[in-house]
């Protein structure tokens, strides 16, 4: 199954990891401090509040905030800022240009069932055309 990083419900995903980590309702309950009403609300939502999403991910052991990250890497428009003339920041600066292993497979995945050219993907996702070669090389199927 291929994982859609351009619409994400994460409600949905979130109970995906409940089914997946067969976690008692209960024990979801009283660790997120919400009723059975509540929780079901929170499984229908395409969006939820970063301090629940935080509990779900602390309860899960899983990290939903990444899905979020791998959409900026595959979908977010390239900064315009000038790189001379960028001001200093006191947050932390992220490169955008680190690809997950779960991003590489999704990439290679496209190449392979031929749902995206390779020129396609560079126009798109702005993956160096010589960065995919690498990937399709080591990390596609071999045939």
């Amino acid at each position: 199954m291929k994982f859609d990083y351009k619409e994400i419900h994460i409600g949905s995903i979130i109970q995906t990891r409940v089914v997946d980590t067969s976690i008692e309702l209960e024990r979801i309950c009283k660790f997120m401090k919400s009723t059975k009403a509540q929780i079901n609300e929170m499984y229908a939502s395409k969006s939820l509040d970063t301090d629940i999403l935080m509990r779900w991910s602390k309860l899960l052991e899983y990290d939903f905030f990444r899905i979020y990250s791998q959409h900026l890497i595959l979908y977010a428009p390239p900064s315009k800022v000038d790189k001379t003339e960028e001001k200093k920041s006191m947050l932390p600066n992220f490169r955008k240009s680190i690809y997950t292993r779960e991003v590489i497979d999704f990439i290679v995945e496209l190449i392979e069932t031929e749902e995206k050219t390779m020129p396609q993907i560079v126009k798109e996702y702005r993956i160096p055309k010589s960065t995919l070669h690498r990937w399709t090389k080591k990390y596609g199927k071999s045939e």
